[in-house]
């Protein structure tokens, strides 16, 4: 019976940072996590990536190329930068073809917290009305099959519970042909880069979560959570498993982060 147990556990845990934790829990574990962060979480971002995570989201917009009349789904959205990149895109795309179709946008997050600090930051004129905030989990996305041109998802993946069950339902929930983007913290190219980078998320992010968010733990457990999550060329079969088609991976910044993209 003992033994029964033991090998029962690791099927029922997941990985919250460097613990194990009930699969039923990691949801209101990242939830608490995110909650206590939207405050701050935009200013953080630039903090601890000195910025640097703008040049990756605006690339990753750039390879999503955004159209007249499509259709986004930006899942772990949080307050909505891709959105609003994507809609700003879309127009001036838009523009050059004289095109009078307006593209939509849906940010989903299962952290209502992080939606209403999107909300609070708002939109351009030009984009009012045209972005819905949806409170909703990425395992099991609340939308018919096949309704969305594009998704994204942006530093999310690692925190869901079941990646196989979210990757799944992003399928989903795309048309025929349409694609997929997965910018994700990931791991850096050579052993010293990857030194540096270690020095700097395990010493710096967790000080600057204590004394700009007042919130250590959530920082540290985010700098932990990196480095559970697959690494590139494992992350791009689970893509495969999930049935996309032309995966393929990019590294930015010497693979701190990879933007994973494949097609319906």
């Amino acid at each position: 019976m003992t033994e029964t147990l033991k090998q029962a556990k690791p099927e029922n845990t997941v990985p919250f940072g460097f613990e194990d934790v009930d699969r039923t829990a990691k949801a209101g574990l990242v939830r608490g996590v995110f909650d206590r962060s939207a405050r701050r979480y935009d200013l953080m971002n630039d903090l601890m990536s000195l910025g640097v995570h703008r040049a990756w989201k605006d690339m990753v917009m750039t390879r999503a190329n955004p159209q007249p009349g499509e259709r986004l789904l930006d899942v772990a959205g949080g307050t909505g930068d891709l959105a609003r990149s994507f809609l700003t895109k879309a127009d001036r795309a838009g523009k050059r073809r004289a095109s009078p179709r307006q593209a939509e946008a849906i940010v989903l997050d299962i952290n209502e917290q992080m939606l209403r600090a999107g909300i609070k930051r708002g939109v351009e004129p030009a984009q009012a009305g045209r972005i819905q905030w949806v409170t909703g989990n990425a395992e099991c996305l609340p939308l018919a099959s096949h309704c969305v041109d594009c998704v994204t998802i942006s530093t999310g993946i690692r925190n869901v519970t079941d990646r196989a069950a979210a990757l799944a339902d992003m399928r989903r929930v795309l048309k025929p042909g349409g694609r997929f983007l997965c910018l994700e913290f990931s791991r850096p190219t050579s052993r010293g880069w990857g030194k540096l980078y270690d020095a700097w998320s395990f010493n710096v992010m967790p000080e600057l979560g204590e004394h700009v968010a007042r919130d250590r733990a959530s920082y540290q457990y985010l700098v932990e959570s990196i480095r559970r999550f697959p690494d590139q060329d494992s992350f791009a079969g689970e893509l495969r498993q999930a049935g996309f088609r032309q995966v393929s991976y990019t590294n930015f910044s010497g693979g701190i982060a990879a933007l994973h993209t494949g097609w319906a």
